[in-house]
Formats: C-alpha cells, structure tokens, sequence
C-alpha cells in the first residue's frame, strides 16, 4: 500500500458513525476510508465501561495492523469517553474522539438550559460532568440515555417505517425532566443520533435546535491530514463488520449512499 492509498478508518459499534463519516467526506472527498461497524459488540452504550475499555483497543490494534490506517476516528461518543485515552497510548496512530457537543449547545442556548442526548454509558461518564464544568458552568444541564434511539436509528438505515411515538417518548424522557420545558437546545450526544434527527424534530417544540460533533471532527481530521497525499479522483470506501449476518448485508444499499461500495467481514 503507497502513503497515499492509507485509510482514514471509522470504529462505531454500528451505523451511527455515517454521521461522522458523511460530513468527512464531503471535506475530503478523495480520502480512501474503512468504517468498521463492530456489530459483533453492538450496542456499545448498554455495556460496562470495562467491557468498552478492554473491547475498543483490542479491537482497534487488529485493525490496524489490517488496515493501515493514516488516521482512526472513534466515531462513538460512549467509546471515546471511554477507551480514547487507552487507545492514544496504545496506537502509533493518530487518533481522533467524539465527545459530546456541550460547548457549542452553550453558545447557542439563550434559556441557559440545554439537553444531553446520549447513550446510558456516556451520560453517566466523568467525561460529560467536565465538558459542562469547563463550557456550560452557567448552564443547567439535563441529560437523558436512551438504548431505544440507537436501535430506531439503526432501524431507520435498514428501511424500517419511523415510529413517531417512539420518538416522542424518548424525547419525554428529557423534556419531562423538571426544568425540561425550558431547554432550547439539545446534544445528540451519540452518533446514531444525528440520523434521526429529522423524527426527533418532529416530536419537540417548534423551534428547539439539535446539535451535534459531526462537522467539528471533519474539520478536526481534514486539519490532521491537511498536505497528505489522496489516490486521484472521489475515492470508493469499504464497510467491515466484525460478525457477517443477514442484517449487515441488508444495509449495503444505505452503505453505498454513504461512499461504501464495499461490504467485508473481519
């Protein structure tokens, strides 16, 4: 493999990481990428943080000693508060995370009040209580963990009809809080979660916005890369799934509007 035909390389425990992955390769378009859907772990936010600890860097250093990636991104926020330390140590790899957008929800907000969307691991993570102390210390900040929009987002990629009450109770879940009523913006604080952003509209109050890290990390591994050499022309990228079954090979026509042409098993 040439310098210029190395990966960027995408880990989620599923399809949440096209979130990540789109905004990417609209900034780079020439980038060769392998987004790796770890459904064999899936879902990554209902486990423990030692299953997630001990599962990511494992899983990370056999990808890349097959893949040779240029650059990782955890495209996972319950991964990345997790593991990003230990696998920063781990990898002589450049390694980029997603954490919650808690900072720019800050900017945003005029009520002061702001929603955390996520997984039940990453609200409950050290990690969220930081990023509120540093960028949101004026800030109420409620947070919400929710295993059931990371399965209807998944679900929603695989063609399945939007439940529209599904939506709204998880969104009850963090609206119905005390205070709740007052939230004007709110971090989809999982990257499954920007895929469903449009259901997760229609359930809420006019005008409350949803924010997401999507974008920052492009910008983040566009600035990391920014020089390297690209193979020439729009490059073709590969999904990898780390337990081949029915449901994987069901989604390669929702893989290939993201750039994924290919589908292979690890």
């Amino acid at each position: 493999m040439s310098a210029s035909d190395a990966p960027i390389l995408f880990l989620d425990s599923g399809v949440g990481g096209l979130s990540v992955l789109a905004p990417t390769r609209a900034l780079l378009p020439a980038a060769p990428v392998v987004y790796v859907a770890d459904n064999a772990g899936f879902p990554y936010g209902t486990k423990t943080e030692g299953e997630i600890a001990a599962r990511v860097p494992a899983l990370l250093g056999r990808l890349v000693e097959r893949y040779r990636p240029r650059l990782i991104v955890i495209a996972c926020n319950t991964a990345s508060t997790i593991a990003l330390g230990a696998v920063r140590t781990a990898l002589d790899v450049p390694v980029v995370g997603t954490v919650p957008a808690i900072k720019p929800a800050a900017e945003a907000s005029v009520t002061r009040v702001i929603g955390v969307l996520g997984t039940e691991a990453t609200v409950r993570q050290p990690y969220v209580d930081d990023l509120t102390a540093r960028f949101a210390a004026d800030c109420t900040v409620l947070r919400h963990g929710s295993a059931t929009l990371v399965a209807l987002a998944e679900g929603k990629l695989a063609g399945a009809p939007p439940d529209l009450d599904a939506y709204r109770a998880v969104m009850a879940g963090l609206l119905d809080q005390p205070g709740g009523e007052c939230i004007d913006v709110v971090v989809n604080a999982c990257t499954h979660f920007p895929l469903v952003v449009e259901e997760l509209a229609a359930v809420s109050p006019p005008g409350l916005r949803f924010v997401d890290g999507g974008p920052g990390i492009a910008r983040r591994v566009a600035y990391l890369t920014a020089g390297q050499e690209w193979p020439a022309g729009d490059a073709t990228g590969r999904a990898v799934f780390t337990r081949g079954d029915a449901a994987a090979l069901a989604l390669g026509s929702a893989l290939a509007r993201f750039g994924l042409a290919r589908i292979e098993e690890l």
